[in-house]
């Protein structure tokens, strides 16, 4: 399919949507990298630095793939955005303040930073709220469906594992998780804002980026422990899918390394290299938010 079938263009001459706020929404993006700094921060109590360094590997291609795979969601929404917006490079450091914001702070905050940030910088050809809505929206949509799809394919490994997972329990996690997509692709034009082709073009790039990222997670896990059977990483795949849908849940991945050793505590040396991951994960959502918030700051200062 040729890109440009992807995305329809803005049917108007691009133009600002409005010009630079005052009050309330000037203050959103500010207000938001504050607390992005204040909860990096707060977070380095949790974080043992120490330990996370200790059992680091020391593979190139281990950073390679962890590097691509932390990067893989901005650069996803930047690739949207860039159609939909004309979303310049500058764009792709707000969509990386977004994804730690939601990761440390609480989840959909990285929405209301970026919300923040496109009624202050960027030229756009249709209101940000609807837009930002569409895209997080089947973002939720298409990752429900990928977790469902992952469930039923791995259900005879789940329950062959005897992980104390019941059919009843599948079935309730599969429901809950399917009907929230299920009630917004009934409403269709009520809740979306976007053309059809738009939305079709967003949802594809949403599906490639998961798909990239379990494979790059599966492969980043593969390197930290070639002697592992894939059926494990199958597995603990589509767990850290079912994590990943738990709303309003900050350091999603320290929760997962917590499930693992929970479900599977004979197996101590996989506990700890999932340990390892996410405390990585964590040290670089820490770090990047503290440098990203310091730098908002001060270019905030410098404005006034």
């Amino acid at each position: 399919m040729p890109e440009s079938a992807l995305f329809a263009p803005a049917p108007v001459e691009l133009r600002p949507l409005i010009e630079r706020g005052s009050g309330l929404r000037r203050w959103i993006a500010p207000v938001l990298s504050l607390a992005i700094l204040a909860a990096a921060l707060w977070q380095l109590r949790h974080l043992d630095l120490a330990g996370v360094l200790h059992d680091l590997p020391a593979s190139p291609a281990f950073w390679l793939v962890f590097a691509a795979g932390y990067m893989a969601l901005p650069i996803g929404e930047w690739l949207i955005y860039r159609r939909l917006w004309q979303l310049p490079v500058t764009g792709l450091g707000a969509l990386l303040r977004k994804r730690i914001a939601n990761e440390i702070v609480l989840g959909y905050s990285g929405e209301v930073y970026f919300y923040g940030w496109a009624r202050r910088h960027a030229r756009l050809a249709a209101a940000p709220f609807g837009v930002i809505k569409d895209v997080t929206i089947l973002s939720a949509t298409v990752a429900n469906g990928i977790t469902v799809a992952l469930m039923l394919a791995c259900w005879p490994l789940l329950s062959a594992l005897n992980l104390g997972l019941t059919e009843w329990v599948v079935a309730l996690a599969t429901a809950i998780i399917a009907l929230p997509s299920l009630v917004a692709l009934l409403m269709g034009r009520r809740l979306f804002s976007c053309t059809s082709r738009e939305l079709w073009g967003i949802a594809g790039v949403h599906f490639g980026r998961i798909a990239v990222v379990i494979l790059l997670t599966a492969l980043l896990w593969r390197l930290a422990m070639p002697g592992v059977p894939i059926l494990w990483w199958l597995v603990l795949a589509t767990l850290r899918m079912l994590v990943s849908r738990l709303p309003l849940l900050p350091n999603r991945d320290i929760v997962f390394a917590g499930l693992v050793a929970f479900m599977i505590g004979d197996a101590p040396s996989m506990t700890a290299m999932l340990v390892m991951v996410a405390g990585l994960t964590l040290a670089t959502h820490i770090f990047l938010g503290a440098a990203l918030g310091v730098a908002d700051l001060v270019r905030s200062e410098n404005r006034a």
